[in-house]
């Protein structure tokens, strides 16, 4: 299984960007793709998740900020749009896939993780 993220980059504070992330080597029906980050010094941070069947999104405490995941079902590409980015936004960010439940009940252990892709965010 490989999960491959791709889109990092360098941003100016305000702008926007969208990552991708192209899974591989299995059928994914009861998963969902989460998206995280870790900035230096920092742990870990779930940002957002989408199911592969249903579509239905998921957010920190259910909350929908200004990361929004999309899925491409055909192209089995995952995607992560960030808005109105931010200097603190700096991080690595990762695409990864886990059970559904994990992400409605808050586990958020995941089975498969892609390689982060680094997002800085300029002032």
């Amino acid at each position: 299984v490989q999960l491959q993220a791709s889109g990092g980059g360098l941003v100016q504070a305000g702008g926007s960007l969208r990552l991708s992330c192209v899974a591989s080597g299995r059928t994914f029906d009861t998963y969902a793709m989460g998206w995280f980050r870790q900035a230096p010094g920092k742990e870990r941070e779930f940002l957002a998740a989408i199911s592969w069947r249903s579509g239905a999104e998921y957010y920190p405490n259910n909350a929908k900020g200004r990361f929004i995941p999309s899925m491409d079902n055909a192209k089995n590409t995952g995607y992560l749009q960030m808005n109105s980015m931010q200097p603190e936004d700096t991080a690595v960010y990762y695409c990864a896939a886990g059970p559904v439940v994990n992400f409605f009940t808050f586990d958020y252990t995941m089975d498969y993780w892609g390689k982060g892709t680094q997002v800085t965010v300029s002032s």
